[in-house]
């Protein structure tokens, strides 16, 4: 099990938006699969600044200059991965819920949840996993004190898609 715990604020040079752009372009590159990103807050955070086209083999044909985090996911959901996003139903969500809805095609597999109890942070996808105490907000990413651990363990994150599975559905 190889993993990393990132402890960021505002004053750090550390910040988790490079393990999540990492973590989905990885995902992107590499197909299928199911990613499930449980968060009680989310905000459309920009990810990747593609404006040199350092990303264009990721990004498919016609790649964007920005992608921010429904962006990515959209991108996965159409390359034929799982996605499913679990977060509350809060104004502060509602940008971000509204842009993976009316960007998701019929023929992708994405699904918003919306549980008002969830507290949780994690992403995780086939082999790996990231998780703490950051909510995937702008606040979450740039400026609180978070903790956050990147695993590439296989059983973590089997394990952690079938209690996603059982607690908000079947894929």
């Amino acid at each position: 099990m190889a993993g990393r715990t990132l402890r960021t604020n505002a004053r750090s040079a550390l910040r988790a938006d490079s393990l999540i752009r990492t973590a989905l372009l990885a995902q992107l590159v590499g197909g299928q699969g199911e990613v499930w990103l449980v968060s009680a807050w989310i905000s459309d955070v920009e990810l990747v600044d593609n404006s040199d086209g350092s990303f264009d083999h990721a990004l498919g044909e016609d790649p964007p200059e920005r992608c921010r985090l429904s962006d990515l996911l959209l991108l996965l959901a159409q390359s034929g991965t799982k996605v499913r996003v679990v977060t509350r139903s809060a104004a502060a969500n509602a940008t971000f819920v509204q842009r993976l809805r009316s960007g998701a095609d019929p023929a992708c597999d994405l699904r918003v949840i919306q549980d008002n109890d969830v507290h949780e942070k994690c992403l995780v996808g086939p082999g790996w996993i990231l998780q703490g105490s950051m909510n995937f907000t702008r606040n979450g990413l740039a400026r609180n004190k978070e903790q956050i651990t990147y695993t590439t363990d296989e059983r973590s994150a089997a394990q952690a898609l079938v209690e996603f599975q059982h607690e908000w559905g079947q894929t």
